[in-house]
């Protein structure tokens, strides 16, 4: 049985490519229920439990040895799931391990009945490097690193071989498992004593979707434990000529480290890790800063009276959160500006069609970045102990024109294609105007400029925009005139009341179509007619004295006539 693939399959449609380990311990225990039943391999009935054991006399099916690879994955499955949840109940540590114990114990089950003459020597050396793992794995988690770095390398030694004795197809699997477990090998060897271990685990960081599994907290762990030791060594900074002294050690630690970040972010590979990269400087950034705001609580009134003395200079803890802020916002920045050069790219290669199924960009997306970078740099200028340094404003100043022409640009292009060209027009001599200012203004700060957009680029970019527009516009206003030739005016009609006039009429093939009116218009009918009975005015009716007088005659002497049944 092809061990690798089978495991790698199995966890990458059931769950594992999302980290959900409990949906594939269920996708296993599933599995471990048919192959029973198919093998009529069965596990007592459902009053007694009878234990059976898989040995070299009935391994007569392949499907035997996966009956034990699905309970060694099992295990470890639910081992991995226990590591997530002991984050917050470490108790749930201890069952941990007895899962991997036992999900080793399955391994060399595994190994040992892969000895057999029955079975290839591919399958042999596959069930050796998976007990080799699962037995780094354990050992990793233990601690004991110099038995986890044997196994990884004992594990790494044999994917090698079956990767040179496969074809590429074949070999891609095991290179895949080889670059997992070389992390964890040198994370190994720095617990051992190898302190060049950790440039390499500091690069292995940068690499797509960065480390995973086991590694991936503890070299997080191990980074800011190294740079604690140097921390303690580190007593003050300087920024913009003043010398802040830092005695809180988050603070240290993140400042340590900043230089290490940004280097990293500049050699990432792709977005994807420049991005991942970017969310973890500002989040260290943001503790820092939640750190020296609790410092400056009750640093409030010594700061005031400092204030007073020193005549508008601020406190040295009120510097330094002004300073953090910098790095924040300044990162926040460059992060945007990151984003806005890939999306403008994309704006640049958006020949691909929308088959794929994905949001292609649009200008409007680059305006709310450029936006976002406009109030994080309005927000610089606001920082406390800054608003004296002219150097400071003006250089703020150069930058925010920098990025108001690029909105500006970007403002223009959305007009263009709803074909607004008098407004994009406007907006592209707007462009040049910044741009204009930021070249007749940064003649001292060209250091301090060079990270950002070329202005000259985008002028030239303008120049031809505006003869493209000019061109478009002219097109746009012949293609109204032809419009209004008498084969293609529409009158409102629908196409019932006009099948003897010819017109072009594009509203036919479109969702949209003028058949007829709908709802009918009204239409006038004869009324239903009203009858009226003048006859009834002219009418005598018979006199009716007679009876009335009679009727008043009756009186008490009538009804009592009445009752007794005499009649007059």
């Amino acid at each position: 049985i092809a061990v690798l693939q089978i495991v790698k399959e199995s966890q990458q449609q059931h769950g594992l490519r999302h980290g959900d380990f409990q949906r594939y311990r269920g996708y296993c225990s599933r599995r471990l229920r048919r192959l029973r039943k198919t093998l009529n391999f069965k596990m007592g009935n459902r009053h007694k439990f009878t234990g059976k054991k898989v040995t070299e006399e009935i391994l007569s099916d392949n499907r035997y040895l996966l009956l034990i690879l699905m309970d060694a994955e099992r295990a470890w499955s639910y081992a991995m799931q226990l590591k997530q949840e002991a984050n917050t109940e470490p108790r749930k540590r201890f069952h941990l391990l007895s899962r991997l114990r036992k999900a080793v114990k399955h391994a060399e089950e595994l190994e040992r009945l892969c000895e057999s003459n029955r079975v290839d020597a591919k399958t042999k050396l596959e069930a050796q490097a998976y007990m080799a793992y699962l037995t780094g794995m354990l050992r990793f988690e233990h601690q004991e690193w110099k038995a986890a770095m044997e196994a990884f390398n004992k594990c790494k030694t044999i994917y090698e071989k079956l990767a040179n004795a496969f074809t590429e197809e074949q070999a891609v699997l095991y290179n895949q498992r080889v670059e997992e477990i070389s992390p964890n090998i040198r994370y190994c060897a720095y617990n051992i004593g190898d302190q060049s271990a950790i440039n390499e685990l500091m690069q292995m960081r940068l690499r797509s979707g960065g480390t995973e599994g086991l590694l991936a907290e503890k070299l997080e762990a191990l980074i800011t434990q190294t740079r604690a030791k140097q921390a303690a060594t580190m007593s003050e900074v300087e920024w913009r000529g003043r010398t802040v002294p830092v005695k809180i050690d988050k603070v240290r630690i993140f400042l340590l480290g900043l230089a290490d970040n940004e280097a990293a972010i500049v050699q990432a590979e792709n977005e994807e890790t420049k991005e991942r990269l970017f969310e973890s400087l500002l989040s260290e950034c943001r503790d820092a800063i939640q750190a020296v705001r609790e410092d400056l609580k009750p640093d409030q009134k010594q700061r005031e009276h400092s204030l007073e003395n020193d005549s508008g200079k601020v406190s040295n803890i009120q510097y330094l959160h002004s300073y953090l802020t910098y790095i924040k916002l300044s990162t926040a920045i460059k992060r945007n500006e990151s984003m806005a050069k890939s999306l403008q790219k994309a704006l640049l290669q958006q020949q691909r069609s929308e088959e794929d199924g994905k949001r292609t960009p649009r200008p409007q997306d680059l305006i709310r970045l450029y936006d976002i970078i406009l109030q994080n740099l309005v927000e610089l200028t606001q920082l406390p102990g800054l608003e004296e340094d002219k150097n400071f404003q003006k250089e703020i100043g150069l930058k925010t024109l920098v990025y108001k022409a690029y909105r500006c640009f970007f403002i223009a292009q959305s007009y263009v294609l709803v074909k607004k060209w008098s407004e994009a027009l406007v907006l592209y001599e707007r462009v040049l105007k910044y741009a204009r200012e930021v070249q007749s203004g940064a003649g001292a700060y060209t250091n301090s400029l060079k990270e950002l957009p070329d202005v000259q680029d985008l002028i030239t970019q303008v120049n031809a925009e505006k003869y493209s527009l000019q061109a478009a516009a002219i097109l746009d206003a012949n293609d109204t005139h032809e419009t209004e030739s008498p084969s293609q005016v529409k009158d409102g009609k629908p196409l019932s009341e006009r099948f003897e006039t010819f017109c072009l009429d594009p509203s036919l093939v479109s969702k949209q179509v003028s058949l007829v009116h709908f709802p009918p218009g009204f239409q006038p009918i004869p009324c239903k007619p009203l009858f009226f009975d003048l006859a009834l005015n002219h009418v005598a009716f018979p006199p009716l004295e007679d009876k009335v007088e009679q009727k008043a005659k009756s009186g008490l002497t009538g009804y009592i006539k009445g009752i007794f049944g005499f009649k007059s």
